[in-house]
């Protein structure tokens, strides 16, 4: 049965997430194990890919907040924190799910691009630019960008989000707002890509979502460098000309992209090979760029990264 029937408070699902509300301005979010691709959800899961986008993003949080670039939602982990009619499926939110502050969520995508690849290269084969931002001549597809870029985008209920300006995203959230955010993602985002580098990961790009407090204030929401939201590159692999291996969902484009579909719902079913290959690169991402086993954290809840908590520390 879909967890969505089971626990009380249900509010709505997205692709990958389903949001839950708690009392005292909480919300529970669950992830499962759906994929999408092409902004279609396939109907085959990927099992415990809803865990390595929980841990990763719990990794990340906590390094975020140490390292004071911003606050962010996250309030729990511990299935022992949710109400007592949620024990009957506790067990089986262990490790993806997150208890969070409630927030405004700003209406629009921060994506920070530090490499040219996907819609970026295309929009640069086309334009000579990025997002409307002018790039030198002669730059390769995986090339490293002279500086990282902010290119933000609208966020679709339905169908793809487009890129737009940085004037455009003024227009919608205003001035300050957007000055602020642009300059909160840009830090994240070389915060980051210091800190998998040291993994041996590229972290070409990734996309980041804020909400703003009732006081105004920005806080980091929804996940956070996950192989979901980012594109995660292997150094010792890396060469530019050409598209990368990756530890995302790359793979499963690149797979999809050579059978007869059109790119529309239901999608195709993915093979046993396909799924395998995904599921072992969602955790081999997890495992390096938290230091930890994701072995261990499916048995004990725990990324290393976080305070200790209770008798699992």
């Amino acid at each position: 049965m879909p967890v969505a029937e089971l626990i009380p408070g249900f509010v709505r699902s997205g692709k990958v997430r389903d949001i839950f509300a708690l009392a005292d301005a909480r919300l529970l979010l669950v992830a499962s194990d759906r994929l999408s691709a092409f902004d279609v959800v396939l109907p085959t899961p990927i099992p415990d890919k809803g865990r390595v986008l929980t841990g990763l993003s719990r990794h990340w949080f906590a390094e975020a907040a140490r390292a004071g670039i911003m606050p962010h939602h996250l309030l729990s982990t511990d299935p022992a924190d949710l109400p007592a009619d949620h024990d009957e499926v506790a067990t089986d939110l262990r490790g993806r799910m997150m208890i969070c502050r409630r927030a405004e969520v700003l209406p629009v995508e921060l994506i920070v691009r530090g490499y040219i690849a996907g819609s970026g290269w295309k929009d640069y084969q086309r334009t000579g630019a990025m997002s409307g931002i002018p790039l030198p001549e002669g730059l390769r597809e995986s090339d490293r960008l002279p500086q990282p870029l902010f290119t933000p985008s609208t966020k679709a209920e339905t169908g793809h989000d487009e890129n737009i300006s940085f004037d455009e995203m003024v227009e919608i959230v205003g001035a300050s707002l957007a000055e602020t955010a642009r300059e909160l993602a840009l830090a994240l985002y070389s915060f980051a890509a210091e800190r998998a580098e040291r993994a041996g990961i590229i972290l070409a790009d990734t996309k980041f979502e804020f909400g703003t407090l009732p006081d105004g204030s920005l806080i980091l929401i929804d996940e956070v460098l996950t192989p979901d939201s980012s594109r995660f590159w292997d150094i010792a692999a890396y060469e530019p000309g050409r598209s990368q291996p990756s530890y995302d969902k790359q793979f499963v484009r690149d797979w999809l992209e050579t059978q007869p579909w059109d790119k529309t719902a239901p999608g195709p079913k993915l093979p046993a090979d396909v799924v395998a290959g995904t599921q072992q690169r969602y955790a081999q991402a997890f495992e390096r760029i938290t230091g930890g086993s994701f072995a261990d954290y499916l048995a004990h809840d725990r990324v290393a990264a976080e305070a200790p908590r209770g008798p699992q520390a």
